[in-house]
């Protein structure tokens, strides 16, 4: 979610740095001194400050650990050691210590920089992310790769208090205590979830429990009271309940970690002398650091859900236009009204998110309705299968999420919804290209990954109106419905604001041509039909992509000679693929031109430029169509008027 913010208080110029300017790998990092290292946090703080508000992109995370990834990379001997940053929306700093300082104004930018750790772009990136929870699970399977090649490098997986929530996450812990091996686990708490003091006892009890000494004293101990089981559990037990007076770790010393934190995230000194002294120890090992998010920048700091990501800064305009025109709603906006306005009618309706309340807009639904509101926190699947039980005992539940999150839950979605036959609507968000976060939040797969599915209807709106109608629709179906739409702003149609629905599995004629016609699935229509009038081509807008208009396809397929299939998901299985199936039960042989998204992951950069890249703007939509009418040997019809 995007806040006004004060431009002057981002550098508008490149900040002084001298010592991060030295800085090309983190081997030259390590050949300072802490005066040096505390001066070189300071400036790359500065230096974030000033990246960020030039290209934009993730922002609070950044800031909140510029401490952490300093202290790591000079304590660690990286890239050999293995550095697994979760999520990646902190790693900028990172991406700044290792080579890329230079080309940060470049990130999120086509043919720039990646907005989170890629291993195609740099070997201190370690493992490709952008989705959460996958740090533990990764850098537990390099430590056991590690300890197969007898080779002496560590792994270390930082992690957030916010993925920690995950079941993926436990999962990993779990079973890195049973392989028992050399893992550092660093929970990097930025919003006091877990712990809400952190002071000069817990600091020092920290660096008693990091110690060798005491590390020392407590491997001998185990050894001298192997032969007695009694004294050893005993012995065991004081040891927990010594933790636990003075640290939150209990939850993951049965588990079978070594806890040691909580300590202040941002004391540089404290945090290479403990992580030096962690390295030398073997087993699981897990860091508690409490840090703050958007640490030295004050709005980041009070605001860190609003500047978690920002835009870039532009200088204000001397002049502001009083007179400009109010902003179109997003998509997302128009979920959250028709969220509020069905659940004023329907008092079984349940809203439910996966972390996503801000970026699904369900802010407002959250306030009005808290009874009705479940925020599950990073848990997809959960998320779904709460859903599910919901609905068994009658209530209507709205499960909000974005395209690519749902794939996460794909098993619950079938096994526990469509199996089931359960009356559940996901209103899917962030369909097709997303722009800069690049192919790990693209929505590229989910009419495939739904299509394939018994008892889901799916919806596609292509405009604002579409949207609202289509999502009464799905919740006054009885069974597992799937409204998808894209991020952001629509064509800008008028709203009905009742509670329409639409007839399910009925396609509508936008524009009556003739030769060819386009069947159109979701919001590429205004480019559908911008292509359709300068070359006299019929347009329909699907909507449906399951159930299909059977009755329409038959009818322009008896009365066109090309049929064009149009979607912002991948081609392979997607809506295009349904009409062809279907053309192939009737027995019927046309040709059909599918256009969608290529069978390769689109990397980042502003929606426009990527729709041109695969050929989904006007230019492309009409150029592959004229090229497979050529092939065909028929010429173009001329441009005619709308039906």
């Amino acid at each position: 979610m995007q806040k006004p913010y004060v431009f002057q208080e981002i550098p508008v110029h490149r900040p002084n740095t001298p010592l991060l300017d030295k800085i090309d790998s983190p081997a030259q990092l390590r050949l300072l001194n802490e005066a040096e290292l505390l001066q070189l946090a300071h400036e790359l703080r500065a230096f974030l400050l000033y990246s960020v508000g030039q290209s934009g992109g993730h922002f609070g995370a950044g800031l909140g650990v510029v401490e952490l990834t300093v202290a790591l990379h000079y304590a660690f001997n990286t890239p050999d050691d293995r550095l697994v940053w979760d999520v990646g929306h902190q790693a900028y700093p990172h991406k700044i210590l290792t080579g890329r300082r230079e080309q940060m104004l470049t990130i999120r930018q086509k043919d720039g920089l990646a907005a989170f750790p890629r291993r195609e772009e740099s070997p201190y990136d370690t493992f490709g992310v952008g989705h959460s929870s996958t740090s533990i699970s990764a850098a537990l399977g390099m430590a056991i790769a590690a300890r197969m090649q007898n080779q002496p490098r560590k792994a270390i997986a930082v992690i957030g208090d916010g993925a920690m929530t995950a079941g993926m996450a436990f999962e990993a812990l779990n079973h890195a205590a049973d392989t028992k091996a050399d893992l550092l686990v660093i929970l990097n708490d930025n919003d006091m979830s877990i712990s809400r003091n952190v002071g000069g006892l817990s600091n020092y009890f920290a660096r008693l429990l990091a110690s060798k000494t005491y590390n020392q004293m407590r491997d001998s101990g185990k050894r001298v009271l192997q032969g007695a089981p009694g004294l050893m559990e005993l012995a065991r037990k004081t040891e927990e309940h010594f933790k636990g007076m003075v640290a939150p770790g209990t939850l993951f010393e049965e588990l079978g970690f070594n806890y040691i934190g909580p300590i202040d995230g941002h004391d540089l000194p404290r945090l290479v002398e403990t992580l030096n002294n962690i390295k030398e120890l073997s087993g699981p090992q897990f860091l508690h650091v409490v840090t703050k998010k958007g640490k030295g920048f004050a709005h980041a700091e009070s605001d860190p859900i609003g500047y978690h990501a920002i835009n870039k800064i532009e200088p204000k305009p001397k002049v502001q236009d009083t007179a400009k025109a109010p902003k179109k709603p997003r998509y997302s906006n128009i979920f959250g009204q028709w969220l509020c306005d069905m659940a004023e009618q329907d008092p079984s309706l349940v809203g439910i998110t996966p972390a996503m309340c801000e970026g699904s807009d369900l802010i407002e639904f959250s306030k009005r309705f808290p009874e009705r509101y479940y925020d599950v926190a990073i848990a997809e699947q959960h998320a779904v299968t709460l859903a599910a039980g919901l609905a068994c005992d009658g209530a209507k539940p709205v499960v909000a999420i974005y395209s690519t999150f749902l794939q996460r839950a794909y098993d619950q979605l079938i096994h526990d919804v469509a199996i089931q036959n359960l009356d559940v609507l996901f209103a899917i968000d962030r369909a097709g290209l997303v722009g800069e976060d690049g192919p790990t939040h693209a929505g590229s797969f989910d009419l495939t990954y739904l299509r394939c599915i018994p008892n889901m209807v799916i919806m596609a709106p292509s405009d604002e109106d579409e949207t609202r109608k289509m999502l009464t629709t799905g919740h006054q179906f009885k069974g597992p419905a799937a409204v998808r739409y894209p991020r952001g702003n629509g064509p800008g149609a008028e709203i009905s604001p009742g509670l329409e629905s639409l007839e399910i599995g009925k396609a509508n004629l936008r524009r009556r041509g003739a030769q060819t016609v386009i069947l159109n699935f979701g919001a590429l229509l205004p480019v559908a039909l911008e292509v359709a009038e300068e070359n006299n081509f019929t347009v329909v807008d699907m909507r449906f992509i399951k159930p299909l208009d059977q009755n329409m396809i038959l009818e322009m397929a008896g009365s066109h000679d090309l049929l064009v299939t149009l979607e912002e998901n991948c081609i392979l299985g997607g809506a295009g693929s349904g009409v062809i199936e279907f053309l192939a039960s009737q027995g019927i042989a046309m040709p059909v031109l599918q256009l969608g998204l290529p069978d390769e992951f689109i990397e980042h950069g502003k929606p426009a430029e990527l729709h041109k890249e695969v050929g989904l703007d006007t230019q492309g939509i009409a150029a592959a169509i004229k090229k497979r009418l050529q092939s065909l040997n028929l010429a173009s019809p001329k441009t005619g008027a709308i039906a």
